[in-house]
């Protein structure tokens, strides 16, 4: 949050009611492209949403025409840069004090706007809405409350990962972030402003209040400031944090002197909120009267939340409304309720844009005419605020801040995203082999890593461009920023959903194209893919030598010597960058040798004996000689042996990984020198697909729709998963509905002594799902 206000805190307090700098390219990025607008005003908060267009640059590569006699390049293909527009959702939060400043700030550098409607929710949209149609000249159109939040919850629910969380007050990580279950419905929400509205939500369009309170947040807040003389809500939960309710409350233990066993009511348990205040001839804390107040009031909607749960038959409870609004003992006391009254079995949900819900509703219901719920949507990491740390004691000053302005942008993606659909159950699969979020000592390495490597990719991004003379500028522009995400991780690991090798690359990837550099490794590839193409044929006939025995052994090998030139490796990339020529065959005589570290060869030989697989689904990873000497030999056998296959490479550039355009182009090149490539290709047994990811990993519920349909269409029998990324830093877990492999180098030396080995150790795991034999019947034991 520090990099979104950029205030002086102490002046913060005095100037900001009147005078406040909002930094266009921060808090209200590409608002000169705005076209839509929405705002949800409560009691507090302002919560802004608008739709813009942006422009960046994307690396695209295109075959050149060897055909013609004036082409004097030898390359494989040319490389060029070209701006393109996308759509992008904006969400701001601000408070209440700021309302008239941001308005005159948005009029002012609002240069053209498609709509002459502001959508509106919230209780102070009324209030404000002759300011907002003074100042905007838009009309203002109110929408209904509760359909905005509903319609808010779904899109947040469909379009961002690790929406939702557990709260855990006394665990190593104080948040538990859920996986984005395939089917979102049906749920309950519940949601506590001034009263308590419980909704049952059945589909997109259909949900039903089937419940409420009128003890919610108002009540907390009115008794709150009888009993304390506190008038502030936010005072009131400070006071609430630092109490005892023990000293006003009667537990079991003071009506029976220990627990009440038969009822299975421990000696702690609240038994009358408030009781000892009608005997004890003393006067009690404002903080231990909060406290109480705070207890009795979430216990009351934990109950009614729970039995209308049980009632309506749901599982999924999300808790939302300007009473939770991130506080940490308010979470504790809803989730204690929760726990206690259904014996464990529903969990307390709460979200991370919970704020937003509002908003983003009534942004969809002026919307409707090209409806964002037809595409899928992606959080900026380099335009969004993280969550913060919700300790009350923790950084104050952040905390105070982080009330001040909050952001959240989603990019439209160029396509939809949904499940693979081999994956055995995909609502409990969960992408990410380790969660930094838990695993404090994994995740100061990785962040110290990432940060070692900063340097590298600063560099390596301005040779990117090198007739772009301000390149160097965006590159340190590019540096301070996705350094300072980095700090921000290092004390709030949650900021973004579980903290993953994952995250952290995708967010220096969104850092990098933020600052216009949209392949930064685009010359190294076009380098190594060249060089490596030269060999190809070589490496065939060397392999068609070979016994079949022989060539088997052989052809994995060279899938995972390939799979060594991986710039995102520092140990790697320090010997590329060192030496030029480093090439294939070193790579094989780093590797280490049988057994490995996983090492299920064996029964992956047996497996091979057997009748061909129908279709493989091959997902690949890195440019020049994995994909061209290590992968295509593999395929070429594959293709040999009447399977047909679909390799699956990134939709966008990351690191050195092959692009879809990349490898259309290679795929050419080597059909033209291969004759069982090129049938494979003219036989349609050998397909490309793009992926729907530009990361070096790999998340299998967030997959091209297109490939998906192939997938199903060409039932799909052998998935194969290569490369760290992909196969051990995700996906190392995942479970499958039909056979796979993955394989991977090891090459960061910690990696591999946390796993037991060490540097360029192999893991191959060959996978057969439980409960259904290999084809020839040989059991197989999965490492």
């Amino acid at each position: 949050m520090a990099e979104c206000g950029r205030v002086d805190s102490s002046t913060s307090r005095h100037t900001m009611d009147k005078s406040i700098t909002l930094p266009p390219d921060e808090i209200f990025r590409n608002l000169e492209n705005a076209k839509r607008f929405a705002i949800d005003i409560g009691g507090s908060l302002t919560k802004l949403a608008y739709y813009s267009t942006v422009q960046h640059k994307v690396a695209k590569v295109r075959s050149f025409d060897h055909t013609a006699k004036e082409a004097a390049s030898d390359k494989l293909y040319e490389i060029s840069v070209q701006e393109e527009v996308t759509a992008r959702l904006h969400f701001i939060k601000f408070e209440n004090a700021y309302i008239e400043t941001c308005l005159d700030f948005i009029k002012d550098h609002l240069v053209n706007t498609e709509t002459k409607v502001i959508k509106a929710t919230g209780g102070g949209a009324h209030k404000f809405k002759e300011l907002i149609e003074k100042k905007l000249g838009l009309k203002v159109d109110k929408e209904d409350e509760m359909t905005c939040l509903i319609k808010g919850c779904n899109f947040v629910l469909r379009n961002i990962p690790h929406e939702a969380f557990v709260y855990a007050k006394h665990a190593d990580s104080e948040f538990r972030f859920q996986t984005t279950h395939p089917d979102i419905f049906p749920y309950l929400l519940v949601n506590i402003g001034s009263g308590v509205s419980i909704v049952k939500v059945e589909s997109e369009d259909k949900f039903e209040r089937i419940g409420g309170s009128s003890i919610g947040g108002g009540t907390f807040w009115g008794l709150g400031a009888l009993l304390t003389k506190t008038k502030r809500f936010d005072e009131l939960l400070q006071l609430a944090s630092k109490g005892q309710h023990t000293s006003v409350d009667m537990l079991v233990k003071d009506i029976y002197g220990g627990s009440y066993g038969s009822l299975g009511l421990t000696g702690d348990l609240i038994a009358s909120s408030f009781g000892k205040s009608a005997t004890a001839e003393k006067e009690f804390s404002k903080e231990d009267m909060a406290k109480s107040l705070l207890h009795m009031i979430s216990n009351d909607i934990g109950q009614l939340a729970c039995l209308y749960a049980k009632l309506h038959n749901l599982s999924r409870v999300y808790f939302g409304g300007f009473f939770i609004r991130g506080h940490p003992v308010t979470m504790h006391t809803i989730t204690y309720s929760i726990n206690f009254f259904t014996k464990g079995e529903v969990q307390a949900l709460f979200l991370r844009h919970e704020g937003y819900l509002g908003a983003i509703g009534a942004f969809l219901k002026g919307a409707e005419e090209d409806n964002p719920n037809q595409y899928s949507w992606g959080e900026n990491y380099a335009g969004s605020s993280g969550l913060m740390s919700v300790s009350p004691d923790m950084n104050p000053m952040q905390r105070a801040r982080s009330g001040t302005f909050d952001m959240l942008e989603m990019d439209r993606l160029e396509r939809q995203l949904v499940n693979l659909p081999l994956l055995q159950d995909p609502s409990s699969y969960i992408p990410d082999t380790v969660d930094l979020t838990e695993d404090a000592l994994a995740r100061e390495y990785w962040l110290y890593c990432f940060e070692e490597a900063l340097d590298g990719v600063v560099k390596r991004a301005v040779a990117s461009q090198p007739d772009m003379p301000e390149a160097a500028e965006r590159a340190e522009k590019f540096r301070q920023k996705y350094r300072h995400k980095l700090q921000t991780l290092r004390h709030q690991p949650f900021a973004y959903g579980s903290l993953t090798v994952r995250s952290l690359l995708d967010t220096r990837e969104h850092c990098l194209n933020e600052f216009n550099f949209p392949d930064p490794y685009s010359k190294i590839k076009q380098r190594e893919n060249d060089v490596a193409l030269r060999y190809y044929q070589k490496a065939v006939k060397s392999l068609e030598k070979l016994s079949w025995e022989e060539r088997q052994f052989a052809l994995v090998r060279g899938v995972l010597a390939g799979n060594v030139f991986d710039w995102g490796a520092k140990a790697v990339s320090d010997v590329l960058e060192s030496d030029p020529e480093f090439g294939f065959e070193e790579a094989k005589r780093q590797l280490e040798e049988r057994p490995w570290l996983v090492d299920c060869y064996d029964q992956w030989f047996e497996r091979i004996k057997g009748p061909p697989h129908k279709c493989a689904l091959f997902f690949v990873d890195n440019s020049g000689v994995d994909i061209i000497l290590g992968v295509m030999p593999f395929v070429r056998e594959l293709l040999s042996r009447g399977t047909e296959v679909v390799l699956a490479s990134n939709s966008g550039p990351a690191l050195n990984d092959v692009t879809n355009g990349e490898l259309q182009i290679l795929t050419e090149k080597i059909a033209a020198m291969d004759s069982v490539i090129q049938a494979g290709l003219k036989e349609d047994r050998l397909t490309l697909v793009q992926s729907g990811s530009s990361s070096p990993c790999l998340d299998l519920s967030r997959l091209d729709k297109v490939l998906a349909t192939v997938v199903r269409e060409r039932k799909t029998d052998l998935v194969i998963i290569e490369g760290m990324g992909r196969a051990i830093h995700t996906n190392y877990y995942a479970m499958l509905s039909c056979e796979s492999l993955k394989m991977a180098v090891i090459k960061n030396s910690w990696l591999a002594d946390r796993l037991g080995g060490k540097l360029f150790s192999v893991v191959f795991k060959y996978e057969v799902p439980a409960g259904r034999p290999s084809l020839d019947s040989t059991a197989l034991t999965p490492s």
